[in-house]
């Protein structure tokens, strides 16, 4: 029973540690392309970064092939985004920070057709702005 109880802690343990760092590299990447772009908000290849971290992240790959999501949907979701979220709070910035939580993007794609207002609201109260 100890054994068993002891596996479970370590798997627990390394889960966590497993998440984390997952979380860290999303949120480097994010504060990353914040800074790169926050000058050249037009800039094409903002959207081909986006969608490549998407691509490469397990997580958001799903969401965006479950909802056939691709380059031109985050092209037109950014561009509502920002619309109504073009500011930065600290590491955050709505138009970008929203593609890259699991959540959030998985909201973005099924609620593309909404309006531009409704969506950018949602997001920054899943960011908590």
């Amino acid at each position: 029973m100890q054994i068993a109880l002891w596996i479970f802690l370590i798997g627990l343990a390394a889960m966590f540690l497993w998440e984390m760092r997952h979380s860290m590299k999303r949120s480097a990447e994010a504060v990353r392309l914040i800074s790169t772009y926050i000058e050249d908000l037009e800039n094409p290849k903002l959207i081909e970064e986006i969608y490549a971290y998407c691509q490469s992240d397990w997580k958001l790959r799903r969401i965006l092939a479950k909802y056939h999501g691709t380059s031109d949907d985050i092209r037109m979701l950014y561009h509502k985004l920002l619309l109504w979220g073009n500011f930065r709070k600290y590491n955050r910035f709505v138009p970008i920070t929203s593609f890259f939580y699991a959540y959030s993007l998985e909201y973005l794609l099924r609620h593309k057709e909404d309006d531009a207002k409704e969506l950018t609201m949602k997001m920054m109260n899943f960011l908590h702005m």
